[in-house]
């Protein structure tokens, strides 16, 4: 495991340890690995302390939590070139932000060509404002250039908007807080449809992923789409409240407010054996997390 080790990552290493696997934590030592786990120090982007932490380890399936530029997946090509067969990229709903395509169906794996799309290692990846704001672009380069490069199988999980537990980014708690407080939401006209995914079940089916045996790009979702208002509505059923929601104009949008289709397609996911459960499941008690 590359990064990983908070959230759902967290969630991910002390899943796969405790069914009896066993785990290596390769990070930079700010967040301490889970116990019961080998716990190698370097940073990613270092291709010559990489090589020094890992010595001549081998390994079954490679996760890579942390890729989000082309020049990270290089250099993860190069270095797990002997060491393993397979290689799971964790990925991301925004690989599709470019289509910036309203309405129509849920979005399916084959609408971004990877085999199509261009690859730039000397832009400024190393720039972190840069790569903030070019986050879908660098996911879509890390996911091209490691299903044409690398030398062993690739799988990449696009995952949907991750809500639940012990969610750093704080986006969900932000909106519980200001529906709780009756404070406005600000949304866009005409918000558009997205997926969601609960922190444990995208850990489910990443070490599930881990261990199966199909390549390729695969969406990970829950059953159901929301938009803002929507969401806003369910957060305010469990609070007891109504939403106050304003369309933004000149103050920050909700995070969740979005001017394209961010819906999922998850027919492949379900085909390979996989199935997801509906939102309503566990958005009650994600909302009920969020206000601790």
């Amino acid at each position: 495991m590359i990064g990983g080790s908070r959230y759902f990552g967290r969630r991910l290493i002390e899943d796969l340890r405790d069914a009896g696997a066993t785990v290596t934590v390769v990070n930079r030592g700010s967040t301490p690995a889970p116990r019961g786990v080998t716990h190698l120090r370097a940073d990613r982007d270092d291709e010559s302390a990489l090589h020094a932490a890992l010595a001549d380890r081998r390994f079954d399936t490679v996760v890579d939590q942390v890729c989000y530029t082309p020049v990270q997946a290089a250099v993860a090509a190069r270095v797990f070139a002997d060491r393993t067969p397979r290689y799971l990229l964790t990925s991301t709903v925004e690989v599709y932000a470019h289509l910036g395509r309203p309405g129509g169906p849920p979005l399916a794996e084959e609408a971004v060509d990877l085999s199509a799309q261009p690859v730039d290692l000397r832009l400024p990846w190393a720039d972190p404002a840069f790569q903030e704001s070019h986050y879908g672009e660098g996911k879509r380069q890390a996911e091209a250039l490691l299903t044409r490069q690398a030398p062993f199988d690739v799988a990449t999980v696009r995952t949907a908007h991750v809500l639940g537990g012990a969610d750093f980014t704080g986006r969900l708690a932000h909106h519980v807080e200001r529906i709780e407080r009756g404070l406005p939401v600000a949304v866009h006209p005409a918000p558009q449809n997205a997926s969601f995914i609960h922190e444990t079940e995208i850990a489910r089916f990443l070490g599930w992923a881990a261990t199966a045996d199909f390549t390729g790009a695969v969406n990970a979702a829950s059953h159901g789409t929301l938009d803002v208002r929507e969401l806003c509505a369910a957060i305010g059923r469990e609070l007891g409240t109504e939403p106050v929601l304003t369309e933004g104009v000149g103050e920050p949008l909700s995070p969740f407010s979005f001017d394209r289709c961010y819906a999922m397609d998850t027919g492949r996911a379900a085909r390979l054996g996989f199935r997801f459960s509906p939102i309503t499941d566990w958005l009650p008690q994600a909302v009920k997390e969020a206000r601790r």
